[in-house]
């Protein structure tokens, strides 16, 4: 399916200028609809006017410098100060592209890099900077799920910056309706409810809850059991991630426990949509130094985003559905470790999250604070 996500973006910048139904088209030979906002279609008109073929190398080579962009932000989160930062940047460039999030994101001409980009600039601002904020409101009008951020902001304590973000995003839904209004009230209304609309939410693709749910309970509707599923693990998650922001030198994690939430808690997931893998990798880089395990705890998270285990599943058809017990951790591999990692956070006392956090070389710095040196971990 290569580039197939950038052909719908650009028939719906098409929509935009020539007055079509921006719901009701299908592209590609997968049939595939427009499912953001009406907002997004917006800013994606510049992309109509310049043919399939050369977008697509657009697409591909925006998104590498992107990736490039992500792993600058990502290692200011995490506090990391290296030198030589060119090389060193052009090369975990050129390693990250094999990461599979990023490797699909690349193929499907997604914007997952961008979103991700918008979303980490605004976080790793200064508390007090003007407009912070707003980037994620407008990420959350492209794409809804950046929205649970806002959250993160407004539950530690930064309650301006969480209502810029509002503003931000109220701010997009009026543009949108200003622009295309039939297309605003089919979308509020209508079509944000339809998730089948996206795809298939028990396919391997999926690595959120509700897939990995839906496989392991081999049904097509997971039903009370997700959503059940899905409650605690958004009040388990966010808890975490004030717990962890609200203290100094964590606000890293904070971030991520907030990432990962709105990955697990999503309807639907695609394995793409996990390229938060990388800031994650970022801020676990600050914790390895001088410790064999937690080296080799950091080459094991690398290899599980590079080794496509779902993708080695049967999942033609509906194999996705009659998966054995033991195929089970294979087709869900980013849930796992997502699920993981926000209970670490919140019953791990002395571990990868808590006492390596105080522990490390360089704790993460909070946002738009400069990281400060910790003393070495006794253990």
């Amino acid at each position: 399916m290569p580039n197939s996500d950038i052909l719908v973006y650009r028939a719906m910048g098409d929509s935009v200028l020539t007055g079509g139904d921006l719901y009701g088209f299908r592209v590609t030979k997968w049939h595939l609809p427009a499912t953001y906002p009406p907002f997004a279609a917006l800013l994606f008109v510049p992309l109509a006017w310049f043919p399939p073929g050369a977008l697509q190398v657009a697409s591909v080579l925006g998104n590498v410098a992107l990736l490039a962009l992500l792993i600058h932000l990502s290692a200011r989160l995490a506090g990391l100060h290296t030198t030589h930062r060119v090389p060193s940047l052009l090369a975990a460039t050129a390693l990250a592209v094999w990461l599979e999030p990023v490797y699909q994101t690349l193929v499907f001409g997604q914007i997952n890099l961008a979103l991700t980009c918008l979303v980490l600039w605004d976080l790793t601002r200064p508390d007090g900077a003007r407009g912070k904020g707003l980037a994620i409101g407008i990420a959350a009008g492209i794409k809804l799920t950046p929205a649970l951020f806002a959250v993160y902001l407004l539950l530690t304590g930064r309650v301006r910056a969480a209502l810029v973000s509002l503003a931000g995003f109220a701010g997009t839904v009026l543009l949108g309706v200003v622009a295309m209004p039939g297309a605003s009230v089919e979308f509020w209304t209508q079509r944000l409810y339809e998730t089948g609309r996206v795809g298939e939410a028990w396919i391997v693709d999926n690595q959120s809850l509700q897939g990995l749910v839906a496989r392991l309970l081999h049904t097509t509707h997971p039903g009370l059991v997700w959503a059940a599923a899905a409650g605690l693990t958004a009040v388990v998650g966010m808890a975490a991630a004030r717990r962890t922001g609200l203290v100094a030198g964590r606000e890293a994690w904070g971030v991520l426990c907030t990432a990962l939430t709105a990955l697990l808690v999503s309807p639907i997931s695609w394995s793409h949509h996990w390229v938060w893998c990388v800031p994650l990798l970022a801020v676990l880089a600050t914790h390895v130094r001088g410790d064999a395990w937690r080296r080799t705890a950091w080459w094991a998270l690398a290899v599980l985003f590079t080794a496509r285990t779902m993708w080695l599943t049967p999942h033609k058809g509906d194999l996705d559905l009659a998966l054995p017990w033991w195929q089970q951790p294979l087709a869900a591999p980013y849930p796992l470790l997502g699920t993981a990692v926000l209970l670490a956070a919140v019953f791990w006392r002395g571990g990868v999250l808590t006492g390596v956090a105080a522990g490390a070389l360089v704790r993460p710095a909070a946002a738009g604070r400069e990281a400060v040196p910790a003393p070495r971990s006794p253990r």
